[in-house]
């Protein structure tokens, strides 16, 4: 339990009950009870304290919601992808990975296009658990699930998440310029790509990318407090009734070493 001084009160804010404010997917947001005296009392000191000193004091204490978030070791794939992906025809140091319907409920139901990236071959896939995928909600999801997720320990971590269309937009089909600006856009997600909030101080820099006739947003975002890693990088776009977000993340230590690396395999990823 850490104390938190705030204006013109002191609280006290209890692991449960940051939970279940500052994660971004339901699956894991902890229903406060109405009945609870405490609720109120939490919410309040979430909403006076400064966002920066609140998630600096937090920090260390909101580790434990990371094991929610990624899967036990004994249900991680320890293979490394290049013994089961291809090369990359692009580039021969790295290997290829097509997402199929047999890889996620989203694409089995139809909801997601097919997409496709590169990456090292000493990567692994790492499992994403069932109640985050999507799986209980296909075909019709209200919010935004998890698709699939690579990650090496020296280098940093990949996941693809995607988003109904309709929490982002009412058009039907729309492309991502019918949602809006880049900045309107990663102020809808950010939360997705961070795993707990977004600040638009954050935002170092965005880009906007066309392969074809698909548009793409592209994001690079230093994030000290994120429960992903302190450096970000995020490219968006929108196919049928999906937005689909594609995240590189990297810790301080991995950066300085795997920036390229990351840049490489965000630039790759394409529906």
């Amino acid at each position: 339990m850490a104390t938190f001084p705030v204006t013109p009160i002191s609280c006290v804010v209890s692991t449960s009950k940051v939970s279940s404010i500052i994660s971004p997917f339901p699956a894991f947001r902890i229903r406060a009870s109405a009945t609870d005296p405490t609720d109120s009392i939490a919410l309040n000191c979430f909403q006076r304290t400064p966002r920066r000193e609140f998630l600096k004091g937090i920090s260390l204490q909101v580790l434990p919601l990371l094991a929610l978030q990624n899967p036990l070791p004994s249900l991680a794939k320890e293979v490394e992808v290049g013994s089961y992906l291809p090369p990359s025809p692009s580039d021969p140091f790295f290997v290829q990975f097509k997402a199929s319907p047999k890889d996620t409920p989203a694409l089995r139901a139809g909801n997601v296009e097919p997409y496709q990236f590169i990456l090292p071959p000493t990567w692994k896939q790492t499992r994403v658990a069932n109640i985050l995928s999507g799986n209980y909600c296909q075909p019709k999801c209200a919010e935004p699930w998890v698709e699939v997720k690579f990650e090496d320990e020296k280098q940093g971590k990949v996941q693809v998440v995607a988003s109904p269309l309709i929490r982002l937009t009412n058009k039907p089909n729309a492309s991502i310029e019918d949602i809006g600006s880049p900045e309107k856009l990663i102020g809808s997600l950010g939360p997705f790509v961070t795993g707990n909030t977004y600040d638009p101080d954050e935002l170092l820099e965005t880009s906007v990318e066309k392969l074809g006739d698909q548009t793409y947003y592209k994001y690079e975002l230093e994030t000290p407090y994120a429960l992903t890693g302190s450096h970000n990088l995020a490219k968006a776009t929108a196919k049928g009734n999906t937005v689909v977000l594609f995240v590189a993340s990297a810790n301080d230590k991995q950066w300085p070493t795997s920036q390229k690396i990351l840049k490489t395999i965000l630039d790759s990823f394409q529906v």
